[in-house]
Protein backbone atom coordinates (compact mmCIF):
# COMPACT_ATOMS: atom_id res chain seq x y z
CA UNK A 1 0.00 0.00 0.00
CA UNK A 2 1.45 3.36 -0.94
CA UNK A 3 2.10 5.32 2.25
CA UNK A 4 1.36 9.03 1.93
CA UNK A 5 2.61 10.13 5.34
CA UNK A 6 2.89 9.16 8.99
CA UNK A 7 1.97 11.24 11.99
CA UNK A 8 2.82 9.80 15.37
CA UNK A 9 1.71 6.17 15.33
CA UNK A 10 -0.79 6.70 12.46
CA UNK A 11 -0.27 5.94 8.78
CA UNK A 12 -2.16 7.65 5.94
CA UNK A 13 -2.16 5.54 2.78
CA UNK A 14 -3.87 4.47 -0.45
CA UNK A 15 -5.25 0.94 -0.68
CA UNK A 16 -3.91 -0.40 -4.00
CA UNK A 17 -6.83 -2.71 -4.77
CA UNK A 18 -9.61 -0.14 -5.16
CA UNK A 19 -11.56 -2.16 -7.75
CA UNK A 20 -13.06 -1.32 -11.11
CA UNK A 21 -14.45 1.19 -11.63
CA UNK A 22 -11.99 3.07 -9.45
CA UNK A 23 -13.58 4.70 -6.40
CA UNK A 24 -13.38 8.48 -6.01
CA UNK A 25 -10.20 9.82 -4.41
CA UNK A 26 -9.81 8.92 -0.75
CA UNK A 27 -7.21 7.87 1.78
CA UNK A 28 -7.16 5.34 4.58
CA UNK A 29 -5.83 5.90 8.10
CA UNK A 30 -4.68 3.21 10.50
CA UNK A 31 -2.70 3.06 13.69
CA UNK A 32 0.54 1.29 12.84
CA UNK A 33 0.66 -0.56 9.55
CA UNK A 34 -1.73 -0.23 6.61
CA UNK A 35 -4.74 -2.52 6.96
CA UNK A 36 -7.92 -3.26 5.05
CA UNK A 37 -9.86 -2.14 8.16
CA UNK A 38 -8.48 1.42 8.08
CA UNK A 39 -10.62 4.50 8.45
CA UNK A 40 -11.67 5.93 5.06
CA UNK A 41 -11.68 9.67 4.28
CA UNK A 42 -12.88 11.19 0.98
CA UNK A 43 -11.01 14.16 -0.51
CA UNK A 44 -13.37 16.57 -2.25
CA UNK A 45 -12.71 18.58 -5.41
CA UNK A 46 -12.01 21.62 -3.19
CA UNK A 47 -9.40 19.74 -1.14
CA UNK A 48 -11.59 19.34 1.93
CA UNK A 49 -12.17 15.99 3.66
CA UNK A 50 -15.28 14.00 4.51
CA UNK A 51 -15.31 11.01 6.82
CA UNK A 52 -16.61 7.99 4.91
CA UNK A 53 -16.21 5.30 7.58
CA UNK A 54 -14.26 5.16 10.84
CA UNK A 55 -13.56 1.42 10.65
CA UNK A 56 -10.38 1.75 12.73
CA UNK A 57 -12.42 3.48 15.47
CA UNK A 58 -9.94 6.34 15.73
CA UNK A 59 -10.55 8.85 18.52
CA UNK A 60 -12.35 11.89 17.10
CA UNK A 61 -9.66 14.33 18.28
CA UNK A 62 -6.93 12.31 16.49
CA UNK A 63 -9.08 11.83 13.39
CA UNK A 64 -9.87 15.55 13.12
CA UNK A 65 -6.18 16.45 13.44
CA UNK A 66 -5.19 14.00 10.70
CA UNK A 67 -8.02 15.21 8.46
CA UNK A 68 -6.65 18.76 8.80
CA UNK A 69 -3.21 17.49 7.73
CA UNK A 70 -4.79 15.79 4.72
CA UNK A 71 -6.55 19.02 3.76
CA UNK A 72 -3.32 21.02 4.14
CA UNK A 73 -1.57 18.58 1.80
CA UNK A 74 -4.49 17.80 -0.52
CA UNK A 75 -2.80 19.09 -3.70
CA UNK A 76 0.16 16.76 -3.19
CA UNK A 77 -2.09 13.83 -2.23
CA UNK A 78 -4.23 14.37 -5.34
CA UNK A 79 -1.07 14.38 -7.48
CA UNK A 80 0.10 11.13 -5.85
CA UNK A 81 -3.31 9.55 -6.49
CA UNK A 82 -3.17 10.41 -10.20
CA UNK A 83 0.41 9.11 -10.46
CA UNK A 84 -0.54 5.85 -8.71
CA UNK A 85 -3.95 5.13 -10.24
CA UNK A 86 -3.72 7.05 -13.54
CA UNK A 87 -7.13 8.71 -13.16
CA UNK A 88 -9.22 10.62 -10.67
CA UNK A 89 -12.85 11.28 -9.77
CA UNK A 90 -14.26 13.04 -6.73
CA UNK A 91 -16.99 12.02 -4.30
CA UNK A 92 -18.18 15.63 -4.39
Amino acid sequence: MPQIFRTGSYTVYFWSNEGKPLEPIHVHIAEGRATAAGTKVWITSTGKTLLAKNSADLPFRVLRSIMRMIEANSDEIIQQWVEHFGEITYYC
